[in-house]
């Protein structure tokens, strides 16, 4: 049985405690007003400055469309010119930009690490369904990282809500009142109505979680196979949900930011990186129990395939990747492209650097079979892949919320070691709770002899 170790619950509680500290820097330290804001560009590099007219109209009209401003308005502005109205009202995008930026940091770690818990409560949920033989050994760990999912999903909620129009332009009844686009769209972009759906994407992730851990725990000291038969079931559900909620989720919480912009591969995208960061902790989980002791009904076989599916992912989220962008570059709809334009010109080294993260490096280290097998080759993929799919989701978050005045600093470290501490702290306690080996699972016995 594992035993969460003190020093590592010190560990997660101080980086929550400087996590917590740093992201209250960041609310409190960015401009309250628009003299504030104007400070704030004055400051920045020539790049991010608004020295000359022709170059301040057009970023403009790229920053308005981005959040939805209607086609129409900005027709107005150029057939006006660049005047002093002009200026004020840009200023005050600006300003609701830079607010932005702290809300954004928290959202982009919190839901970094909820997609982690969320998608190995996918894979335990394939692996059940499809009565997969090879993977019981291994429950117990997906078990204990799913632990993290109740405050990580509530806590996801809570930012998406209280954010409001930082993150969705839609909730702006002005802005709706002058663009057709949002009108049309209102039937579906509604506070009410998204509200209600994301209360049900949590309740229904969550509550799927709890039963199947309950019949887990009961299938350990089962007479019968009930409990088994019960969390097959439940399972079955819980996929056909998933996927639904899963489509309509990166549609509200993510999509919904940019709400004159889609894409109908953008529900599978955000899936792909979800269960690439999944299976990855889950392997890299699996790695440092192995490595104190623990997991000894493991071998390097259980350790390949996680490896393998590691590696499948990452082709899967690289072939939507190329996909979405190729088939939007290529048909140069201005409609389309105006998603990419603001990434590729002011995120461009992460943007495509990304690429190299997410892709390259998980096919130089896992194409060989038998790097699969070894056990800090895993953990160096691991890292890679990691820290290349929380860039993947901080562009999708940043550039739509933040627009050019992003940057790396204070509040993002600080989000990602209150979020990384509060991980480690519920997967520490949700490990500790039951033996890491299962029992009467009718698979166990195979999985605890697979070997090829």
């Amino acid at each position: 049985m594992y035993t969460f170790s003190s020093k590592l619950r010190l560990f997660a509680i101080i980086s929550m405690v400087l996590g917590l500290v740093g992201l209250v820097y960041g609310f409190l330290s960015v401009p309250s007003t628009v003299e504030e804001a104007s400070a704030v560009l004055a400051s920045h590099d020539a790049h991010h400055e608004t020295t000359e007219n022709h170059e301040e109209a057009s970023f403009i009209d790229e920053a308005r469309q981005e959040h939805g401003y209607s086609e129409a308005a900005m027709a107005k502005d150029k057939d006006m010119g660049h005047n002093a109205h002009e200026d004020e009202e840009h200023m005050e995008h600006v300003l609701h930009q830079m607010q932005s930026k702290p809300w954004s940091a928290a959202f982009i770690a919190a839901f970094f690490f909820m997609m982690i818990a969320l998608g190995a409560l996918v894979f335990y949920a394939i692996q059940t369904a499809a009565q997969a033989g090879w993977s019981p050994v291994l429950f117990r760990v997906m078990e204990g990282i799913t632990h993290y999912l109740l405050p990580g999903s509530i806590i996801v909620l809570l930012i998406v809500v209280f954010a409001g129009e930082h993150f969705y332009p839609w909730q702006n009844h002005e802005l709706v009142a002058e663009d057709q686009i949002l009108q049309d769209k209102a039937g579906y972009l509604n506070f009410p109505f998204w509200l209600i759906r994301s209360i049900i994407y949590v309740a229904g992730w969550n509550l799927y979680r709890f039963f199947a851990r309950k019949n887990s725990l009961a299938m350990d000291t089962a007479e019968d196979d009930r409990p088994y038969k019960n969390l097959f079931k439940f399972s079955i559900f819980f996929l056909a949900f998933f996927l639904c909620t899963e489509s309509t989720m990166a549609w509200d919480w993510f999509m919904s930011m940019t709400p004159h912009w889609y894409s109908t591969l953008y529900a599978w995208y955000i899936l792909a990186g979800m269960m690439v960061s999944a299976v990855t902790v889950i392997a890299m989980v699996t790695v440092s129990l192995k490595a104190i002791g623990k997991l000894e009904f493991v071998n390097d076989s259980h350790l390949h395939d996680l490896a393998k599916f590691m590696f499948g992912f990452s082709i899967f989220w690289t072939y939507l990747w190329f996909g979405q962008f190729m088939l939007i570059w290529y048909a140069n709809i201005p409609e389309e492209v105006t998603y990419f334009i603001l990434r590729i010109q002011e995120y461009n080294p992460i943007f495509f650097g990304m690429l190299i993260l997410n892709f390259v490096f998980p096919i130089i280290i896992l194409m060989n079979s038998d790097f699969k097998r070894v056990s800090w080759f895993v953990v160096i993929a691991g890292t890679i892949i990691l820290v290349g799919h929380y860039i993947d989701i901080f562009l999708l978050v940043m550039p739509s919320t933040v627009g050019p005045y992003w940057s790396f600093g204070i509040t993002e470290f600080a989000a990602i070691l209150f979020f990384l501490g509060l991980f480690i702290l519920m997967v520490g306690l949700g490990l500790s709770r039951v033996s890491l080996r299962p029992k009467n699972n009718p698979f166990l016995v195979e999985s605890e002899h697979f070997h090829y």
